[in-house]
């Protein structure tokens, strides 16, 4: 302790004062596979417990052996996350069991994690160690969203029913077992894992930076579905981030999206969509339901100076004319090759051509959270 004479201002000085105050860093891991709002949630709830957040990603190996084969490749997964803006590391191959080691080999104080059940290919816990160790915390999952759930909504269709040349499909033609789970009054099957997401205010502040533009910003604006938000879309925005200082995102509704994709697109709707725009780093805020055209109303009510969009052919607009005509009158509009070939169609193949597997994997993994639950609710039960 270091003393000043009374005359002083202060009469002492704390030299714990003149430290710094320590750093909480905090680990979080996982799968990350299609790397979607959910995962993006729990990120932000851990960012909140910490100072500095580092994020394990499992590799595709690891990820096969303990639950079965992965959507998105590791590289995919690993660069998804490196863009959600409340990460500040990643540590790309991460072991699949959370031990204290691994803590303390990135300097973290504790494992985030959400509350519900992940375990080995033998059923074992993957946190019990850093759970033992009392170096664990939760966050809350956030319903009504998953891997298995999105894996679940491309199962129930064929890869016909995908093809977005087709203007539309009739109920008739989705298969009698899809029709029954996604019209089913709980909205959810063990089989896929289809369930409703409800979307609330609060959730799109908490996404939100809700930061206004500086005047001397230059406005970049583009308008998409970004349906299952993936690295073609990542790529892309991070050209258009170049372009400017803020980035505005136009979402368009699902009725929009089915117009001019069709068959059974979007495969999440627009209250999911703005969450997993929301998460991207690149991105400054989103437009609800923007207008398939952009108009010179909207063009100056965001004050936009440039419009982009990627190499994938625009569809007119509903009157036939170009929905980017204003902005190319205006000389704002620019083409922007992502170099990222990637689309959500691709996506849906990856899935359809292992169609078996993925029902395979999304039985099983149903399965053990169901015998897991049964085993703790006996368990509380005994107590």
């Amino acid at each position: 302790m270091a003393f000043k004479r009374s005359g002083d201002t202060d009469v002492s000085v704390e030299m714990a004062s003149d430290k710094k105050k320590k750093q909480v860093r905090v680990w979080v891991d996982g799968c990350f596979d299609m790397v979607h709002f959910g995962h993006a949630n729990a990120i932000r709830q851990a960012k909140k417990m910490g100072d500095y957040l580092v994020v394990g990603v499992h590799s595709d190996e690891e990820i096969a052996k303990h639950k079965g084969p992965p959507v998105y490749k590791q590289e995919e997964r690993y660069k998804m996350v490196r863009a959600i803006k409340w990460v500040d590391e990643v540590v790309e191959a991460a072991p699949y069991v959370t031990t204290l080691e691994t803590l303390d080999k990135y300097n973290c104080d504790f494992c985030v994690h959400g509350d519900d059940i992940t375990t080995t290919a033998d059923g074992t816990d993957s946190y019990h160690i850093v759970k033992a160790a009392e170096r664990y915390k939760e966050c809350k999952r956030t319903a009504g969203v998953s891997t298995t759930d999105l894996v679940g909504r491309m199962l129930l269709v064929t890869k016909n029913h995908h093809k977005p040349e087709e203007e539309s499909v009739e109920k008739s033609d989705v298969s009698d077992i899809g029709e029954k789970l996604s019209m089913s009054s709980c909205g959810h099957s063990p089989y896929t894992g289809v369930s409703q997401f409800l979307q609330t205010s609060n959730k799109i502040i908490q996404f939100s930076e809700g930061k206004e533009p500086k005047p001397t910003d230059r406005i970049v604006y583009v308008a998409g579905a970004f349906d299952l938000f993936n690295v073609g879309h990542l790529d892309f925005l991070e050209k258009a981030s170049k372009e400017g200082d803020f980035v505005i995102v136009g979402l368009h509704t699902d009725p929009v999206v089915n117009r001019y994709k069709g068959a059974n697109y979007p495969i999440m709707n627009l209250n999911e969509r703005v969450l997993s725009v929301l998460a991207c780093k690149y991105v400054s805020e989103v437009v609800i339901g923007a207008p398939y055209d952009v108009t010179q109303d909207l063009m100056d009510h965001f004050k936009v100076d440039i419009v982009c969009h990627g190499m994938t052919p625009v569809m007119p607009a509903e009157d036939g004319s170009d929905a980017y005509g204003i902005p190319k009158k205006l000389g704002k509009f620019k083409t922007l090759e992502s170099g990222n070939e990637l689309t959500t169609r691709m996506i849906i193949e990856r899935i359809i051509a292992h169609r078996l597997q993925y029902q395979l994997r999304n039985k099983k993994k149903s399965e053990k959270e169901l015998l897991i639950m049964e085993a703790l609710t006996k368990n509380n039960a005994g107590k």
